[in-house]
């Protein structure tokens, strides 16, 4: 039936079946139909998601002919760098550029980050590192790339909601390989939400086979090949020592009853765009009564991106005048007696204690997750940050993305606020480490 078809064609037909991507799309490539206010294309690496992104933006912002208006007249195109919207989304093998035909090809403008269609629609760039860029602006259309992976999704994607406000039905492609995240699961459960996937073999005649057989060599089988080949949401990490269902179960409402409350800090190496987060958590706990009664719960996580040493020592001291805490702890191994001197710059006078690691990240978490499975350890709401942080905290290591800074920050907290006093009170001939 094709081939007749395509028998039956003229030359100026077959001149625009390239770009007829209906045509040539796979399922999972095509918008579903229905009301619907978010559409997630969730596959593995190479699974044709960013063709599918770039073909979604031609079918909202052009017309049948080229000057003709489309059904989308402003897009946002938010990435996690603007390096990444240009090289991928925008002039990348599978980018607008590279799908849309010489009559409809838009322009890039590079002093405004925007693309310009013929029919006069724009799409401007947006980067997941700054939030804030898409406070102000108005848009009836936006494509999302690689959510699960930013460091500031959350934050990022709130923006984008507010800005989402032109328009009878501003809609939202979001594609991305999927991860374990808050964001994205809280999104998949959205009732406006629609979701196509498909795995990595699913677009193999674009791939090449020596790729294909070097990855499933590697990964078939394994966590990080459902997750990267297959597009499938891995809940859980194996080996994690938390997991999303059992910290669903920690959660409370509202502030309990606290003897002790304390900040613990986890300093980066740098205060630069490219370092890590500053951890900074806080953590009360009721000690009264014998050790087994002990009861902590995790009130906020204040933790500051891409910081200075003079803003993560301020939000650090600050959090403690916020949560009345009576100590500040901080991790020195880092920055050794630098760390210090930050601090004592915003406070001379702070109540702080100096911890050194002697042992891995998952060793030191350990016992503290066992608090959690002895029901010991609450949540107040809106720690989702951490948490998934937690949940990619595995026995062999943190399977996550960067440095687990959230969860260092709590560990300390938990170890000043239980189990350092509680190895004290029932051995208080030994030091607690």
């Amino acid at each position: 039936m094709q081939a007749e078809f395509l028998d039956n064609l003229e030359d100026g037909e077959l001149l625009a079946l390239p770009y007829l991507f209906e045509f040539w799309a796979l399922d999972h490539q095509l918008p579903p139909v229905g009301d619907w206010r978010t559409w997630v294309v969730m596959g593995g690496r190479g699974a044709g998601k960013t063709r599918a992104g770039a073909e979604w933006v031609r079918m909202r912002m052009e017309g049948s002919r080229p000057l003709d208006r489309g059904p989308a007249r402003r897009m946002a195109l938010v990435g996690e760098t603007i390096d990444q919207v240009r090289e991928v989304m925008v002039f990348g093998e599978s980018g607008i550029m590279a799908c849309s035909p010489p009559d409809r090809r838009p322009e890039w403008q590079a002093t405004r980050k925007r693309l310009i269609w013929p029919n006069g629609a724009t799409a401007q760039a947006f980067s997941a590192h700054e939030p804030e860029g898409l406070r102000g602006p108005q848009f009836d259309a936006a494509w999302v790339d690689e959510l699960a992976k930013w460091k500031k999704a959350r934050e990022t994607w709130d923006m984008l909601q507010f800005a989402l406000r032109l328009g009878e039905e501003p809609r939202v492609c979001v594609t991305t390989t999927p991860r374990n995240v808050g964001v994205l699961k809280e999104l998949l459960e959205t009732p406006t939400t629609v979701v196509t996937s498909a795995p990595t073999e699913a677009n193999r005649a674009f791939l090449a086979e020596s790729f294909l057989d070097e990855v499933r060599a590697r990964y078939a089988g394994t966590r990080l090949g459902r997750q990267e080949l297959d597009g499938i949401l891995v809940d859980e990490a194996e080996d994690a020592l938390w997991t999303p269902a059992a910290l669903d179960g920690v959660r409370l409402a509202a502030v309990p009853d606290l003897d002790r409350i304390v900040v613990a800090v986890d300093p980066p190496v740098s205060g630069n765009q490219g370092s890590d987060a500053c951890g900074i958590v806080v953590v009360g706990a009721a000690t009264r009564g014998p050790v087994q009664d002990w009861r902590a719960c995790v009130l906020a996580d204040l933790s500051v991106s891409a910081a200075s040493p003079a803003r993560w020592a301020a939000a650090a001291v600050g959090a403690m005048e916020t949560w009345g805490a009576e100590r500040l702890v901080a991790e020195v191994n880092q920055g050794g007696d630098l760390v210090e001197t930050v601090i004592r710059q915003v406070d001379p006078l702070v109540p702080l204690r100096k911890v050194h690691a002697s042992r891995g990240k998952a060793a030191r978490a350990e016992p503290v997750a066992a608090l959690y499975e002895q029901g010991r350890v609450s949540h107040l709401r809106g720690l989702s940050a951490l948490e998934d942080q937690m949940c990619a905290m595995t026995a062999r290591g943190f399977e996550g993305r960067g440095s687990p800074d959230r969860v260092d920050a709590l560990v300390w907290a938990l170890h000043e606020l239980m189990i350092g006093p509680a190895a004290k009170w029932r051995h208080p001939r030994v030091r607690a480490v």
